[in-house]
């Protein structure tokens, strides 16, 4: 597939390597030369200087072959632009545009977004998707992240194996056995461990691998054994019942907003350094508290009423405060969560005593990757630094794998099949398992074999 990639920053570089490590035919378009040259230095692809809101540059990128375009530069306009130019003037099919301003994004400006306008297919909202992945931690606060697939009856817990939980130095064969034993007579703990990441290297674990301290875990759970899957884990948090927002930008404005439509039973306040964003945001909110004032003064969150916080939400816009927020949240005893754009951040995460970060980085390009697939590819999740992707798909009738157990699949060594739906139920499959047209297969395939995965299950169709 051809694609062209508008913008060389930390999305857009995430991007292309992802697509690139797929064997897709990619091009990078950005005004900074430091930027394309950096980019350059890391992947092997085709980069060009200029504006990607400039017709003539897009041809120079190969347009008129173009499959896909993915605008993801710093300026909503140039993304908008570039969208527009390539459905004028090259008919590309597929036109994707990451958009951050609040009044793009307005609910009452949806239908400018088509064929007729603007041509945009997919628009993605880095601060939006950041609020719905916060939201969705909220559901079960002892895990890193929690995304959902099949219509929200299966979750991809992200798990931090902590000194407190029971099954360090425990064998996968062992922990099979435990989540197929009796439980408060309920049998067979619907969920599979699929990926590994140990000092950022990930890996699909074998039957004798056995959990150590530090590791984080990718599991797949059926939606109704999520909290028995905690406390299998040692992760037996209390619901959150009280946050503290920290920033009261895009992010923090629509997890409020989330917050007030989805978790009534929880109390949110808002500490705003802004004025005027302030009470912009308090005449918008119905049931949120929102301080004017600074986060880092122990007065402010006094009167937002620290003590009584499960956690505190670290959503500025400067890495460093946030850092420093957290270590505040951690000297009044509370969890916190963390907004960074500095990946290197991950890293000393345990060394700076932060409870969690997250990525809008990483959240993004999942997104956008989603719908790079196509066919019958109905949702993806990106993990460990793009390493690996979580696959829902559904099996056609042109699948290699139709009607063959599991064990005669020949699937990849980079791929494992984690849970189905198969005739209405949640199973976890095993090697004598059959698989038949209609089945949702979830699956962790890492990014060498994804196109072996794509021909078995015939999802890539041509545009």
């Amino acid at each position: 597939m051809k694609i062209i990639i508008c913008g060389a920053g930390k999305v857009g570089t995430s991007i292309s390597k992802h697509l690139v490590l797929q064997k897709n035919d990619v091009t990078v378009i950005d005004q900074s030369s430091d930027l394309i040259n950096e980019l350059k230095e890391k992947v092997d692809l085709k980069t060009i200087v200029g504006s990607a809101s400039n017709p003539s540059v897009l041809k120079n990128a190969g347009a008129e072959e173009a499959d896909m375009i993915i605008a993801v530069t710093l300026h909503d306009e140039i993304n908008m632009v570039a969208c527009q130019m390539a459905h004028t003037f090259f008919k590309i099919p597929r036109k994707i545009a990451r958009l951050r301003s609040e009044d793009f994004l307005n609910p009452i400006w949806r239908d400018l977004y088509n064929a007729d306008n603007m041509p945009i297919d997919l628009i993605i909202s880095p601060e939006l998707e950041v609020a719905k992945s916060i939201e969705r931690q909220l559901k079960a606060p002892g895990a890193y992240d929690v995304v959902p697939f099949v219509n929200d009856e299966i979750e991809l817990l992200s798990l931090v194996i902590d000194e407190n939980c029971p099954l360090i130095d425990t064998n996968l064969i062992s922990i099979h056995e435990l989540f197929q034993e009796n439980n408060n007579k309920e049998k067979d703990l619907r969920a599979s461990i699929i990926g590994i990441d140990r000092e950022e290297n990930l890996f699909i674990p074998k039957k004798k691998d056995i959990l150590q301290k530090g590791d984080f875990v990718y599991i797949l759970v059926d939606k109704n054994h999520v909290k028995r899957t905690m406390n299998a884990f040692g992760l037996n948090d209390k619901p959150i019942k009280k946050i503290i927002i920290v920033g009261g930008g895009n992010i923090g404005f629509n997890l409020a907003k989330d917050i007030e439509t989805l978790h009534s039973d929880i109390s949110v306040s808002i500490i705003e350094s802004n004025n005027e964003r302030a009470k912009f945001i308090a005449d918008q909110l119905n049931n949120t508290l929102v301080l004017n004032g600074d986060g880092l003064d122990q007065n402010i969150l006094d009167e937002a009423n620290i003590k009584d916080a499960n956690m505190v939400l670290a959503l500025t816009n400067d890495d460093e405060t946030n850092i420093i927020i957290s270590a505040v949240a951690r000297k009044n005893k509370c969890q916190s969560l963390i907004l960074v754009n500095n990946s290197e951040y991950n890293r000393l995460k345990d060394v700076l005593g932060i409870s969690k970060i997250i990525d809008p980085r990483m959240i993004t390009v999942s997104k956008i990757l989603k719908h790079i697939h196509k066919g019958r590819i109905e949702s993806v999740y990106s993990i460990s630094n793009n390493q690996a992707e979580i696959i829902h798909a559904q099996v056609l009738k042109s699948s290699k794998l139709l009607n063959k157990l599991i064990k005669d699949a020949e699937l990849p060594v980079g791929m494992r099949i984690g849970l189905m739906k198969k005739e209405n139920k949640i199973i976890i499959p095993d090697k004598n398992t059959i698989v038949e047209e209609k089945d949702e297969i979830l699956f962790i395939c890492m990014t060498d074999d994804l196109k072996k995965a794509e021909d078995l299950f015939k999802i890539r169709e041509a545009f």
